[in-house]
Parts: C-alpha cells; sequence; structure tokens
C-alpha cells in the first residue's frame, strides 16, 4: 500500500498526525507492505527568507489573538507525547527543508525522508531552530545517516528546485488545501490530524479493498466511507 501525506514542516497539526499515524501503523498488521512517502506543502510560501521569532510574525500577521491558540495546540500536542516551544520557534520559509526531504527520499528511500521528517518537525516546534539554515540543515541530515558533503554541496546549488515546484503544483492540482492530506493509494484521503484509531480503520479498509479488487478495475466506490474521501 502506498500512503504519500502532503504536508508542511511549520505546521503543528503535520507534526501532530505523523505521531498519530505512525502509532495506527504499528498496530497494523501490514504495515512491512506500507509505503509511507511525504510530499511538499506549503502553508505560507511567502514567509521570509531569514528566520524571526515565530511569535512576532504571527502576531503583525494575524494579531496577538493567534497567542491562545498557540498554546491550545502546544497542550493537545503533549497529549500525543509531543513537546511543543512554540514561544521559540522560528518563522522562516521551508521550501529549502521540503528539497532536503526530496533529496532524502530518492537517494535513501523512504525511511530516511521519515527520519528526516521528524528531525525537522522537531527543531522547528520543540528547539527553535531555524530550518532554512544550511548548517542545520546538514546537521539535520548527517544525523538520520545521509551524507554530509552531499547535502551540503546540494543545498548550495540548484538541485531538486525544479522538482520540488513541481510536487507544489501537483499538490494543488490535486486539490489539496489543507494539509496533512493523507493520500492512500492515489484514491482516497483523508484530511487532517486524525485519531491513530481512525487511521487504522483507513489503513485496513483500504487493505481489505485492495485485496478485494479484480486486475484492471478500480479500488473505488462512494465518494466518502468510513474517514476515507476519493480524491
Amino acid at each position: 500500500m502506498k500512503v504519500e501525506i502532503y504536508s508542511d514542516i511549520a505546521c503543528p497539526w503535520c507534526y501532530i498526525g505523523k505521531a498519530r499515524f505512525e502509532r495506527a501503523l504499528t498496530a497494523f498488521p501490514g504495515a512491512g507492505e506500507v509505503e509511507v512517502s511525504y510530499r511538499p506543502y506549503q502553508l505560507d510560501p511567502n514567509a521570509p527568507s531569514k528566520a524571526v521569532s515565530l511569535y512576532e510574525y504571527t502576531d503583525r500577521r494575524f494579531g496577538p489573538g493567534m497567542r491562545p491558540k498557540h498554546e491550545q495546540v502546544s497542550t493537545m500536542a503533549a497529549r500525543d507525547g509531543l513537546d511543543f516551544h512554540l514561544d521559540q520557534a522560528l518563522a522562516v520559509n521551508t521550501f529549502t527543508a521540503h528539497r532536503l526531504l526530496w533529496l532524502a527520499e530518492h537517494e535513501y528511500g523512504t525511511g530516511v525522508q521519515a527520519q528526516l521528517k521528524t528531525a525537522l518537525l522537531a527543531a522547528y516546534f520543540s528547539h527553535g531552530r531555524d530550518v532554512s539554515d544550511l548548517a542545520t540543515l546538514v546537521e539535520l541530515a548527517g544525523g538520520v545517516g545521509m551524507a554530509t558533503e552531499r547535502v551540503r554541496e546540494f543545498l548550495t546549488g540548484d538541485e531538486g528546485v525544479a522538482e520540488v515546484r513541481g510536487e507544489l503544483a501537483d499538490a494543488v492540482a490535486l486539490g489539496v488545501s489543507a494539509v496533512p492530506t493523507f493520500v492512500f493509494e492515489g484514491k482516497y484521503a483523508v484530511q487532517g490530524a486524525q485519531e491513530a484509531s481512525t487511521f487504522l480503520q483507513v489503513l485496513e479498509q483500504v487493505a481489505a479493498e485492495s485485496t478485494q479488487v479484480e486486475p484492471g478495475t478500480s479500488a473505488a466506490g462512494e465518494a466518502c466511507a468510513d474517514g476515507a474521501c476519493e480524491v
């Protein structure tokens, strides 16, 4: 089973959703046959190229009324075992980090990409690090087993730029308008950081339908059923 997860590094619900989906995978008997890959999405493509305080940035964009919402999402994250420190977080453009995730998948595979995704999310939400900074990205990549010299060379060039822009355009064409969005087998989409039990239900449903489909036919049936909706 192929699962593509559209998400951004600067998205708290993407971090929470990742944790919940991974809990669901541990309870899914067919987890070994599930390939999970992360696709880029930018909630704020106009975010600054130089990191600034997240609080100051959102105050300018939305007003100070956002701060209680930051506190609410931090409380929610704690219930899922995630330690958010949004008062230390740095708002910055995430395009370069998405390029690094693209490199991780294409040269190291989806397993390393998933580890890097976690490292980037933790850097942003828990450790107040600049996820656009070259040294930081090289360090995080090295921490998941990527060759640091290759990463440095990649990030200082323009490899992957066109490909990531293409994937961002694909997300728009697919109709992704909010993240996280989980696309199962290219047919069914689940939007949002659903509970682990919901993700487990979807995994079981998609697996069951896949085994029932005869060659040359489609598993797609109703537009929406049991939380899984066709794209």
